[in-house]
């Protein structure tokens, strides 16, 4: 007879065999009904084998291999962090409002709103010498000047120690978009209600952040000694000053994430308003969540650290957001609290194949028809984003039903990409 615990994961037999032989914590996967491939697992295998984590680690659903760790997952540590698990985009999230408007209160042009979007905030990136970047501003907006006062002080503090850090683009990228699957969409929801979506995290400076401070720790096993798995599994020590010193620096540039979406919400919301030409209440609902994170937890009686490595938490009643792909559902959700996930789930779909893997197969004729009654980009430049290279969302969110309960459902019908 199955428990309640057995149905709530689903152990793939060779993966968990497999930890077990090799001396590795267990791993645990919500991933019934959904593909993971062999990359992903044996990834997944060499985290679970550094002798800090906590119980074991937690798979969701929308796993696919990453940089540093696997895409997906939550690692729970004691004693230790590592920084390429929590990687480069840190604070990476998802910000939802919910507005007074139904989708009879827009324009029968979305082309213009759409506009309209992509006027008000910097998105995509432009390099080259003596070119400005045009995913930053020019010249501060007053609700960025605003949003940096706060964070500056910090931001100077994390400076006077690591001078390298100095030069990251911080107050010029608060506020913008970025590239990738970064987004910024119109959605309605099952009342056809109007909601606004975005998805961006810490830009510049937190890549600048996150890539000094696996250096760093890069350094430190060499200085040691330590043969590891992976590389990109280098961590640093709790006790230590490089410890304290990255935990410093990831809490300040979470912070910038949640800044970030908040301006970029303002922006998208004011330009709507301008563009449509009639008022409207916003933040009626609102979440602002993380999906790529650490934090300080405490799990099963004791006091640990949790990456979320695109994952979501989803404590008791703390509300979330799960996007799907271009064309595909998105999702509101409520956490249940199941303690086996570490409170967590899924941050999206995701990838079913690699970007390159995307523009080979895909055309633009495909993606055309994929992201039919979508107003957004239909040109070559998107097509690693079309949603047949992502799993399919209805999948995943039924294969984390223990974890989370659905409390909207969106349809996008504008999306802005970087």
């Amino acid at each position: 007879m199955q428990t309640a615990a057995d149905r709530s994961y689903d152990f793939l037999a060779e993966t968990f065999d497999a930890a077990k032989a090799r001396n590795a914590a267990p791993v645990k996967m919500w991933t019934r009904g959904v593909p993971v491939d062999d990359s992903s697992k044996e990834q997944l295998l060499n985290t679970a084998r550094m002798p800090f984590i906590f119980k074991w680690l937690a798979v969701m659903p929308d796993v696919h291999y990453g940089k540093g760790s696997t895409i997906g997952s939550v690692i729970p540590t004691k004693g230790a962090i590592i920084p390429a698990a929590v990687g480069v985009d840190l604070g990476c999230g998802m910000m939802a409002v919910r507005t007074s408007l139904t989708a009879s209160d827009l324009p029968d042009n979305l082309a213009l709103l759409r506009a309209a979007l992509e006027k008000a905030v910097p998105h995509g990136r432009t390099v080259g010498r003596d070119m400005r970047d045009k995913g930053s501003w020019a010249e501060l907006p007053e609700a960025t000047a605003e949003a940096w006062s706060a964070l500056d002080a910090g931001f100077r503090r994390i400076v006077e120690k690591h001078p390298k850090l100095e030069k990251s683009n911080t107050a010029n990228h608060l506020g913008t978009l970025g590239t990738g699957n970064h987004f910024i969409e119109v959605c309605l929801d099952e009342a056809d209600r109007v909601w606004f979506m975005l998805h961006s995290g810490s830009r510049g400076v937190g890549n600048a952040i996150g890539s000094y401070f696996i250096e760093r720790a890069k350094e430190e096993m060499r200085r040691w000694y330590l043969n590891l798995p992976d590389r990109d599994l280098a961590y640093l020590p709790e006790g230590t000053e490089g410890f304290d010193d990255y935990v410093d620096a990831v809490q300040w540039a979470q912070s910038f994430a949640l800044a970030n979406r908040e301006v970029m919400m303002k922006h998208a919301i004011a330009a709507a308003r301008e563009a449509m030409a009639i008022p409207f209440e916003a933040h009626l609902e609102a979440v602002n969540c993380h999906h790529n994170y650490v934090a300080r937890e405490h799990h099963f009686g004791e006091n640990v650290l949790v990456t979320r490595k695109g994952a979501v938490c989803a404590a008791e009643g703390v509300m979330g957001i799960i996007p799907g792909s271009m064309g595909a559902k998105s999702f509101i959700v409520r956490g249940k609290g199941d303690p086996e996930s570490f409170c967590s789930c899924s941050h999206g779909a995701g990838r079913v194949m690699s970007r390159a893997e995307a523009k080979r197969r895909f055309t633009i004729e495909d993606h055309a028809a994929a992201t039919s009654g979508v107003e957004c980009r239909k040109d070559a430049d998107v097509i690693d984003e079309t949603p047949a290279a992502y799993k399919d969302i209805d999948a995943v969110m039924a294969a984390q039903a223990d974890l989370v309960e659905i409390v909207h459902t969106l349809r996008q019908i504008v999306c802005v990409k970087g």
